[in-house]
């Protein structure tokens, strides 16, 4: 396999760094005419953080949890708190009011995501000890019931005055930039990825292949497994917080167990064990979801009505497209493989440049 010269793979991902800023900054100042777009876009780059953060723990570490919607929960409820002005705290607590030790506490967005972050972490940190003695589907349980447990406790009466129970939270500020969506995205994605090529990231894929090997190599199995968890739930709990902001409004039915097997649905449609595949997943999944509306509309040919065309038809065709992909593409769309022009330049020469080399009666040398 050829590889590009340094220097061009980094022009050509400023390239790419620079069309995507001047594609958002595009739809940005054109708001009112791609504001559906933008809101697909930004939603798949939050959910596309929580993919990865799923996938750190699941494709990278073995431990398979099924508990993303109840951090994501704690996230938002964190953020929500914490931002809602304090002059229209009194509108959205109409019924018991807010406790009298959250009423003056308000932070900017970036202080509020990370206690946000921090909080979910606490939680996983505390959930972490029991639950990852289990293995394989024992562990998917319990944290699916973890997370349905802390959905129960936010429509709880007795929080009402800190979570507002059932009447859930309005009011909550938006980006200030649709830039800071992305930014946000970015930067917490890098973060995963530069742990995930460190010694700590190489302890969690070692443990993924082989425990028993993994803890005569050295590795403390428990440590190990305990941080994972604990950084997965901190980036869980961000994009959670930025749903929350994103949503600007928010209830304890926001965040049902169908949140959860959409990420696991994007984890598995990129590629367990791939960062670049839950990238993608996300975008792909998120806007194909959307842009499917058209079959839930009724469709008229003269006089007659289709009779599939429905309310719902979409997501039989989404369900049905998602199958073909994942029988054809067993291992996801990357399967265990990342994004790099190494690649798509062999890919672009094995496909296009030697097959036409073959076609003209050209020898094709092993240097080629």
């Amino acid at each position: 396999m050829k590889k590009l010269d340094k220097r061009v793979n980094l022009l050509l991902s400023l390239l790419l760094l620079a069309g995507a800023i001047l594609l958002i900054g595009y739809l940005d100042a054109n708001r009112g005419e791609y504001s559906y777009a933008l809101s697909i876009l930004e939603r798949s780059a939050i959910y596309a953080v929580v993919a990865v953060a799923m996938n750190l723990l699941t494709g990278f570490t073995g431990l398979f949890s099924l508990g993303q919607a109840g951090f994501m929960a704690i996230g938002a409820y964190t953020v929500a708190i914490l931002t809602i002005p304090v002059e229209e705290r009194a509108a959205v607590y109409y019924v018991n009011g807010i406790s009298d030790a959250l009423a003056t506490v308000h932070l900017p967005l970036w202080g509020a995501l990370i206690v946000g972050g921090l909080f979910a972490a606490l939680m996983g940190w505390l959930i972490g000890y029991p639950v990852l003695r289990l293995k394989s589907d024992y562990l998917a349980i319990a944290t699916l019931g973890f997370s349905e447990i802390i959905r129960a406790f936010i429509a709880a009466p007795q929080l009402d005055r800190i979570t507002n129970g059932s009447y859930g939270l309005k009011s909550i500020p938006a980006f200030p930039s649709t830039y800071l969506v992305f930014g946000v995205s970015a930067l917490c994605i890098f973060l995963m990825v530069m742990l995930l090529r460190s010694s700590y990231g190489r302890a969690f894929k070692a443990i993924r292949e082989d425990e028993t090997a993994a803890e005569a190599m050295g590795i403390n199995l428990a440590k190990h497994k305990q941080m994972a968890f604990v950084i997965s739930c901190f980036f869980t709990g961000i994009a959670g917080g930025m749903l929350a902001v994103y949503m600007r409004s928010i209830d304890a039915r926001s965040f049902q167990i169908g949140l959860t097997y959409d990420i696991l649905l994007i984890v598995v449609l990129g590629g367990i064990g791939s960062v670049t595949g839950s990238i993608v997943g996300s975008f792909l999944m998120t806007a194909g979801r959307e842009w499917l509306r058209f079959f839930d509309d009724p469709l008229m040919i003269g006089d007659f009505s289709v009779p599939l065309f429905r309310s719902g038809f979409r997501m039989v065709i989404f369900s049905l497209i998602l199958m073909a992909i994942v029988l054809y593409y067993r291992k996801g769309l990357m399967g265990t493989r990342e994004f790099s022009w190494d690649g798509i330049y062999n890919f672009l020469r094995r496909n296009l440049y030697l097959r036409w080399r073959k076609q003209e009666g050209k020898e094709v040398t092993r240097d080629e």
